[in-house]
């Protein structure tokens, strides 16, 4: 019996072992660069990206970030946000295709920012926030490929992107989701308007056709009444007929 015990009780070492470790490696492929939100409506205005920066290293900080943001689909009216013990600068480049707005043509946009001067502790990670102008409307995602730089010299490149039906990449870029456009008039998209109109279409229809049926059955109701009541004074007219002859 005691051998049957101590086997359980290996087996159980065992499994929870095994268990902390998948745990352990979740946390550990979990702690990479991401952007949040993490979508926006495409074609958004007026907002703010924050991207977070996690130190993976046991005996390093991490002392630089650079984030790429996409030229294909350019982030437009770029502006940082001040943090504290960072420096950041500001890279802009020649679109090769200008974007045009209602401000007019826009020929050049942000393509990098690298945060310098702080640093980012061992357990610790760091919010940078980005304002924008407006984002693309004609993309389904933006990814921004983010370098990490280490006190000792290391460099993460988080750059590889999710391809649709594999697993996640060992070093992913942040990406940004980007959501059909809301309607100019509400909440709903398009096709949920023309969804709610058929609806409500087919409830009017369904409510005319109820309509109709309820007076067709009354009126053949009605009818029934004064068909029975003229059998019913005919009967009594033949009635008195028959007696008076008799009398």
């Amino acid at each position: 019996m005691s051998a049957h015990r101590t086997t359980l009780r290996r087996a159980g070492t065992v499994a929870a072992l095994a268990t902390a470790g998948v745990l352990a490696a979740a946390g550990v492929a979990s702690a990479h660069v991401t952007v949040h939100p993490e979508s926006y409506a495409k074609g958004a205005t007026d907002g703010v990206l924050t991207f977070r920066v996690p130190n993976e290293e046991d005996k390093a900080s991490t002392t630089k970030v650079q984030v790429y943001l996409p030229t294909d689909h350019p982030v437009l009216g770029v502006l940082v946000t001040p943090q504290n013990g960072w420096t950041a600068k500001v890279t802009t480049s020649k679109l090769k295709t200008p974007v045009k707005t209602d401000d007019g043509t826009i020929t050049d946009a942000v393509s990098e920012i690298t945060w310098t001067g702080g640093k980012i502790g061992a357990g610790q990670y760091e919010d940078f926030n980005v304002a924008f102008g407006q984002l693309p409307d004609d993309t389904d995602q933006l990814a921004f490929k983010t370098l990490q730089t280490y006190s000792d010299g290391d460099v993460v490149r988080w750059i590889e992107q999710t391809t649709a039906g594999d697993d996640e990449p060992e070093n992913p870029a942040p990406v940004l989701k980007l959501t059909a456009k809301e309607s100019e008039d509400g909440d709903e998209t398009p096709a949920a308007s023309a969804s709610t109109a058929d609806t409500a279409t087919k409830t009017t229809s369904a409510s005319g056709s109820s309509s109709s049926s309820d007076s067709t059955a009354r009126g053949l109701g009605i009818a029934g009444l004064i068909v029975g009541v003229l059998g019913l004074a005919a009967g009594a007219f033949a009635i008195v007929r028959s007696r008076a002859p008799r009398s």
